[in-house]
């Protein structure tokens, strides 16, 4: 790597899945509180060290085999069958407790293209002893 100056990047991936729900945490008279379905979008972003071996942080595969999983679960489900109340922040931080290993420091979940929810994990830093070269 020729420049030695950066040592740190963020990379993002995205995923797409249909699902049916319904708020349970709503009264009765929301228009949430129907069953009705959403084509979501999920995206998970790494922050982290960059390997001077292979220039990037993680391999976009590697994400994807934790994730990929995960989106397969929720993608044509009735995401009550999932979490209890799955609001876009739920299902945000269902991704970010179920994916393994712990590496990702945000997950975002766009519920409508205008409207999203967002997880951090403050502690989700790739470090370079934690890296899969």
């Amino acid at each position: 790597m020729g420049n030695n100056d950066w040592k740190h990047a963020r990379i993002g991936k995205q995923y797409n899945f249909c699902a049916s729900h319904k708020l349970t945490g709503v009264p009765d008279y929301h228009p949430c509180a129907k069953l009705h379905g959403h084509n979501y979008m999920v995206e998970v972003e790494v922050r982290g060290e960059v390997s001077p071996v292979t220039g990037f942080i993680v391999d976009f595969a590697f994400i994807d085999g934790a994730f990929k999983p995960l989106i397969a679960k929720l993608d044509h489900s009735h995401l009550n069958d999932t979490l209890e109340n799955p609001t876009a922040e739920n299902i945000a931080q269902w991704l970010m407790d179920n994916h393994k290993p712990h590496f990702i420091w945000s997950v975002k979940v766009w519920e409508t293209p205008k409207c999203w929810a967002e997880v951090v994990n403050p502690d989700g830093l790739w470090k370079k002893q934690e890296r899969i070269e």
